[in-house]
């Protein structure tokens, strides 16, 4: 039997980080998967807009107050998460730590005005096809800035254990500052189309 050269991996690292790791692609497959809802929501907006005489039909713009405020704190939490990730990226732990808290808040902060949000519409999503997308625009939404939170809070709480200080770990927290960089940009042209369009 002939023997064939075989090569040596026994030096690489048993995790990677960013498009090493099989996570960072299962992470960017899920945003575009993700993505791709967010933008038939958008796409069925437009298309009942184009149905309806007027838009909003029988109820006035939504109010801005409350959007306005939660895509403030949604751009501005873009500093911290881009430090986060730095931070995971050099494997500061106690920096990845407090970052992590910091990006706790600031995941629980724009819910506080989320509930604002749909008494803001003037409209009840059962009342007419205009308030069922609204509210399945903001409710998918929703759903995504709690699916970040609990991840960053079980990363929080894993990073101040005895699993913190791993490669691994700061590969996910790098993933999962990747996720909110999404779900701060796919609000942006959903915010337009909420608050915007019905004023144009």
């Amino acid at each position: 039997m002939k023997e064939r050269p075989v090569l040596d991996v026994s030096k690489l690292p048993l995790h990677g980080m960013g498009t090493a790791s099989p996570a960072w692609w299962g992470t960017c497959t899920f945003m575009l998967i993700e993505g791709s809802a967010f933008g038939l929501a958008i796409a069925v907006y437009f298309y009942l807009m184009s149905l309806a005489p007027h838009w909003p039909p029988d109820a006035p713009p939504p109010d801005l107050f409350a959007g306005t405020c939660l895509t403030v704190l949604l751009l501005a939490s873009v500093v911290p998460n881009v430090l986060v990730s730095r931070w995971a990226q050099q494997r500061k732990l106690g920096r990845v730590r407090i970052g992590l808290i910091v990006m706790s808040l600031c995941g629980m902060a724009p819910l506080a005005f989320r509930i604002f949000e749909f008494p803001a519409q003037h409209v009840s999503w059962d009342e007419s096809a205009y308030g069922s997308i609204v509210w399945t625009i903001l409710g998918l939404h929703t759903v995504h800035i709690i699916t970040d939170l609990i991840d960053t809070l079980v990363l929080a709480c894993l990073m101040f254990s005895r699993h913190g200080d791993n490669i691994r770990r700061y590969g996910d927290v790098e993933d999962n500052a990747l996720y909110w960089n999404f779900v701060v940009i796919a609000w942006l042209p959903l915010y337009a189309c909420i608050y915007w369009v019905p004023r144009l």
